[in-house]
């Protein structure tokens, strides 16, 4: 294998990926694989990550990535060029951190919202509605949370956009949390509308969410 292949789907998290390897300029193919779609690539998807779950990149020696935040760090890594990561030790930590606790929170919270039955044994619609509006509004919380502690500049990842701003701009877009922070935090909404207006964010953008 001489090439970097992203399994991913429209609309999903793979998007944020996709940007970030255009932006580090890494020739790449997209092969379109998710649970929820019977007619994609699900059996070889489910060869490269058993959970599968998406995005998942293989690079070109074979191995295998999964994990939205893990696969945005290993790019800066590898591109220190691209700005994916900020150059300054000081700024960089604090990029890695944003990046761990939109994984380790924000998506976590998507995932009981989106699946409750996963959370809790034999529970009835009624119960599975309880639980999932309940993580919903943990998650507004946790973007809240997420806002105060990483203020753009005009980034949030600082002067110019990064892994950061790509991943917080792609997994706000579930689970009513831009409609959320519009009106708690408009500091951070404005940010996000700057991320997604920016030129190697927006085309990736129309194709995974079309304008209604």
């Amino acid at each position: 294998m001489n090439e970097h292949v992203l399994y991913g789907h429209l609309g999903s998290g793979s998007a944020a990926i996709e940007i970030a390897l255009a932006i580090a300029g890494v020739p790449h193919r997209i092969v379109t694989a998710a649970s929820w779609d019977d007619k994609s690539a699900i059996q070889e998807l489910a060869k490269v990550n058993p959970l599968v779950q998406i995005p998942a990149l293989v690079w070109p020696d074979g191995s295998v990535m999964t994990e939205s935040a893990a696969i945005l760090i290993e790019l800066g890594l590898r591109h220190p060029k691209s700005g994916l990561l900020p150059a300054d030790p000081k700024d960089r930590a604090q990029a890695i951190r944003g990046l761990v606790y939109i994984a380790a929170n924000c998506y976590a919270a998507i995932g009981i919202i989106d699946y409750p039955e996963r959370w809790c044994l034999q529970a009835s619609e009624a119960e599975q509605k309880r639980i999932s509006g309940g993580a919903r509004a943990r998650l507004h919380h946790l973007w809240d949370v997420f806002a105060d502690t990483f203020p753009a500049q005009p980034f949030l990842s600082g002067t110019q956009l990064g892994a950061l701003d790509i991943l917080a701009a792609v997994v706000s877009k579930w689970s009513g949390a831009r409609k959320h922070v519009e009106s708690s935090r408009p500091e951070f909404s404005a940010a996000l509308q700057r991320i997604d207006n920016d030129a190697r964010v927006a085309p990736v953008f129309a194709r995974h969410w079309p304008p209604a």
